[in-house]
């Protein structure tokens, strides 16, 4: 009798072990701190209930059993698992790997959102005044907070924080703001309509954290596309100029006769009258001083750009470039389909994308020593593509011998090194005396001229203060580091001419890649290879199926008799057989 109740005194005992465990780990949990209480609490415990294990299975052979065997096994194989999906949690926390299996990538953000956000030099702060948390945008917030830990978001309810929103400004619900140290910008206003754009918030936050400005100018005076919005105006393309820190200004070469000296990239975009001599020796002096040309020139005009094109190699075919290929899109013979795009920082990131270009020449590209050309934009190869010579016949066929085959160049790229100057008369010292110092070479200078470069007699202006103030011989200006390289300092002049400006009118512009073109034309021509180029909007494809009303109707009794009755006759097929 006492053998039997020491071994239940003793069986008893060993209960202590899970209840010390249950202990230390509730002390754990509650306290947050897992000190020395609950780590002898779990110890002790833990111990108690191995010893308990240990003399069960001497006094009965318990290891030995089949059950225990069993149980065993099924108690290491869920452990194993548990420890497997917290170890799977774990990783997911700390590390984040998504996979976005859409084809147009709808859910990652572009390589330039990418980088910026990356490399952002300060704290950015999106602010969204709005009621409603909309998961569209939410999963755009965080896709982009993902990328960098200076990034972050913040929803308000204005009516809630109206000091807040008295402090941004915020006129209505939906405003979204950034904000960097003490500067804000507003970005879009969000509804129901229009969600928050990967685009324009990229763009903002480009803007906001960087203080480059560059000019651009659009050549006016020969019928050229109009800068406001209209019938064929590029107004679109001139706000997404802006969004991307451009300054644009109307440019009347018959009036002033020379380009203005801060001049980043001056674009020709679709001009149908003829330029005067002097201003196409105005475009070519300034390309000749390190500036940057943009020529959209469409087909049956004749800009007088001969001159100027032959320096650098290229001639305007006089032909209608006509690809049959985008039938299967709705695109006419008479609007080229790209896909295929040269290795260029403009067309590097554009893959097999789509652009169109409606009523489109050919451009033919000859060797210039000192010049470096590189196509942009091919046509397919023949039979698709071909230039047409007869532009009146309304049957277009290809004709051997006046026509010429695919593919074709419809956009191409030039550089051309400039030679070293003197940047200043400062720099010549007339007699053997030893050299003065760069603030008394500079004071002694006989006649400072406009372009002179006096870093140390003034403070530096503003970019805005620099882009209104026209330089004059007794105070040149000294631009600052963040501002357009300045003509003096360019170390090559850039050139891209294009076949069509059509492409970039109002409606085309953010069709396909056609805004990526015209915009990464720009920013490539302004030298400013350090900004990211333009952002490609994320199209889903349209994958619905159009039924006329008889395929809909077969389709409904497909379903729902035609279906159901070869079921019933196969099921009564086997029950003959099988009676």
């Amino acid at each position: 009798m006492k053998i039997v109740a020491k071994k239940k005194l003793w069986k008893y005992l060993f209960w202590l072990g899970p209840f010390l465990i249950a202990v230390g780990l509730t002390v754990g949990l509650v306290s947050e701190q897992w000190g020395l209480i609950p780590l002898v609490f779990l110890i002790t415990g833990i111990v108690i209930s191995a010893l308990g294990i240990i003399w069960q299975s001497y006094e009965t052979n318990w290891w030995k059993r089949r059950s225990t065997q069993a149980g065993t096994n099924a108690l290491v194989a869920t452990l194993a698992v548990l420890a497997i999906l917290g170890l799977i949690n774990f990783l997911g926390t700390r590390y984040h790997l998504r996979a976005d299996l859409t084809e147009t990538q709808l859910f990652t953000l572009a390589p330039q959102s990418r980088e910026l956000v990356r490399v952002l030099p300060q704290l950015v702060k999106v602010w969204v005044f709005d009621v409603n948390q909309n998961p569209q945008d939410r999963e755009l917030l965080e896709n982009y907070q993902r990328q960098s830990s200076k990034f972050k978001y913040e929803y308000i309810d204005p009516q809630t924080r109206p000091g807040l929103a008295e402090k941004f400004g915020v006129k209505d619900y939906g405003e979204v703001y950034l904000e960097s140290g003490d500067k804000r910008q507003l970005v879009q206003t969000i509804n129901e309509n229009e969600r928050l754009s990967e685009i324009r918030l990229t763009s903002r936050l480009q803007q906001l954290t960087n203080s480059t400005t560059a000019k651009a100018y659009l050549l006016q005076g020969h019928g050229e596309r109009q800068l406001s919005p209209g019938k064929g105006a590029i107004s679109q393309a001139v706000q997404a100029l802006g969004d991307k820190n451009f300054t644009t200004s109307p440019l009347n070469l018959g009036e002033t006769s020379k380009v203005p000296q801060d001049a980043a990239v001056v674009i020709v975009a679709g001009p149908k009258r003829g330029l005067f001599e002097g201003e196409v020796k105005a475009l070519q002096e300034y390309l000749n001083r390190g500036g940057n040309l943009l020529l959209m020139i469409d087909p049956n005009t004749d800009p007088k750009f001969n001159s100027l094109l032959q320096e650098w190699g290229v001639r305007l075919d006089n032909r209608l470039a006509v690809d049959v290929s985008g039938g299967s899109v709705g695109l006419g013979p008479a609007t080229p389909l790209v896909t295929e795009y040269g290795q260029h920082p403009i067309t590097k990131d554009f893959g097999n994308g789509n652009s169109f270009y409606p009523i489109a020449r050919p451009l033919e590209i000859t060797s210039v020593p000192g010049v470096q050309a590189t196509p942009l934009l091919r046509t397919k190869p023949y039979p698709n593509s071909w230039a047409e010579s007869d532009l009146q016949s309304e049957k277009l066929e290809f004709n051997e011998g006046k026509d010429m085959k695919g593919p074709l160049t419809l956009g191409v790229a030039l550089t051309r090194k400039q030679a070293a100057k003197p940047t200043s008369t400062s720099q010549t010292v007339p007699t053997p005396s030893p050299l003065p110092s760069p603030t008394t070479q500079s004071k002694t200078s006989p006649t400072p001229s406009p372009s002179a470069k006096t870093p140390q007699a003034s403070p530096l202006p503003s970019p805005s203060t620099q882009s209104k103030a026209s330089p004059t011989p007794s105070s040149p200006p000294s631009p600052p580091a963040s501002s357009t390289p300045s003509s003096q300092t360019a170390t090559e002049s850039r050139l891209v001419v294009l076949g069509n400006s059509d492409f970039a009118t109002d409606g085309l512009f953010q069709q396909q890649l056609n805004g990526d073109v015209f915009l990464n034309s720009v920013t490539w021509l302004s030298q400013q290879d350090q900004q990211p180029l333009s952002i490609r909007p994320k199209e889903p494809k349209n994958r619905r199926i159009t039924l006329t009303t008889t395929q809909a109707n077969l389709l409904i009794l497909s379903s729902l008799l035609l279906l159901p009755l070869i079921g019933f006759v196969i099921a009564v097929i086997i029950w003959w057989k099988r009676r």
